[in-house]
């Protein structure tokens, strides 16, 4: 059984959509989705520096544009036999969006509108006040969420048993690094702002009112959401999910508990790759990953496509 899995921010590497230029018909797809972003992705996925890209209003549509530019190459191929779809696609964060162009739910030209208008209204909810989000790895989670409160940070994201990111003010961000839970680590994030806080609720509302022009279809392959890993079936609700969620915590434990429940064997990461494997190989035993972040990976992910999309986890099989 295979899931694809679409990182969110904070996975954007200088160069990264480099590799992916070279092939037929992808520096015209970026012109179409820079187009439709108002963002030149072809400029800032392989010239711009780490610190441009950090820009909230850049980053985000790199991303979504990296994993359609990714995904469309395990889709139906001119020289090859067609790969089974996804029984199941999930995104973190911003990678909600990138799988809902993957499922249908959008159009690519329409995610990448709806990407820029999120990205906008979240760098403009961040440049109000100095705020950021740190991971904080390790430690017991009573004590990493109580810390947490206590310096009046929030728990944007459950990434895993092992990991939360706090977000909020910098000031408090940097006394939570000074006292630090009891064998936890507290690791700032190249991101620019308290996402998924109530520091978002301008953005929340901005993306409320954008959705509705959007052409919206349910999805062909079955979403999981950073809601507490609700299985979605519906377009509208997923998209009512992705507004909510700008201003409310990513429950990424809870996504790789819903993967767990289906009996997922087989995991492929879309370009930036890396983060979400890295988790699931703690929290989803015995997948097996491919991260799908050049084209050279492009055999090994088509490999674990035919092995894994559409077959059932066996009785008794660790996954």
């Amino acid at each position: 059984m295979l899931a694809i899995v679409c990182p969110g921010q904070g996975a954007q590497k200088p160069g990264f959509l480099s590799p992916w230029r070279e092939l037929p018909g992808v520096e015209a797809m970026l012109a179409s989705l820079s187009e439709a972003a108002g963002v030149d992705l072809l400029r800032h996925g392989t010239e711009s520096d780490a610190d441009t890209i950090r820009d909230t209003a850049i980053a985000q549509p790199l991303l979504v544009a990296a994993g359609i530019i990714a995904g469309t190459q395990l889709g139906p191929q001119d020289d090859g036999p067609d790969l089974p779809p996804a029984d199941v696609i999930a995104g973190h964060s911003v990678g909600e969006l990138t799988a809902a162009a993957l499922a249908h739910v959008l159009s690519d030209e329409d995610a990448m509108r709806l990407v820029a208008v999120r990205s906008q209204a979240m760098a403009k909810a961040a440049a109000a006040e100095p705020t950021g989000m740190a991971a904080v790895v390790g430690g017991a989670r009573d004590e990493v969420l109580a810390a947490i409160e206590r310096h009046g940070l929030h728990a944007a994201n459950i990434n895993s048993a092992a990991q939360v990111v706090a977000a909020g003010s910098t000031d408090a961000l940097a006394a939570l690094a000074e006292d630090a839970p009891s064998r936890a680590r507290v690791i700032p994030l190249p991101v620019a702002g308290a996402f998924h806080t109530p520091y978002m609720a301008g953005a929340r509302d901005e993306l409320a009112g954008f959705v509705p022009t959007l052409s919206v279809a349910d999805p062909s392959s079955p979403l999981i959401s950073n809601a507490g890993g609700e299985s979605v079936s519906t377009g509208s609700r997923y998209l009512e999910l992705i507004v909510t969620q700008v201003a409310s915590p990513v429950d990424w434990e809870a996504c790789m508990g819903a993967l767990r429940e289906r009996g997922v064997t087989g995991m492929v990461e879309l370009s930036p790759a890396g983060t979400l494997t890295g988790l699931a190989k703690r929290d989803v035993k015995g997948v097996a990953t491919v991260n799908l972040n050049t084209p050279d990976d492009l055999e090994a992910a088509r490999d674990l496509v035919h092995e894994h999309a559409g077959v059932a986890a066996s009785e008794g099989q660790e996954h």
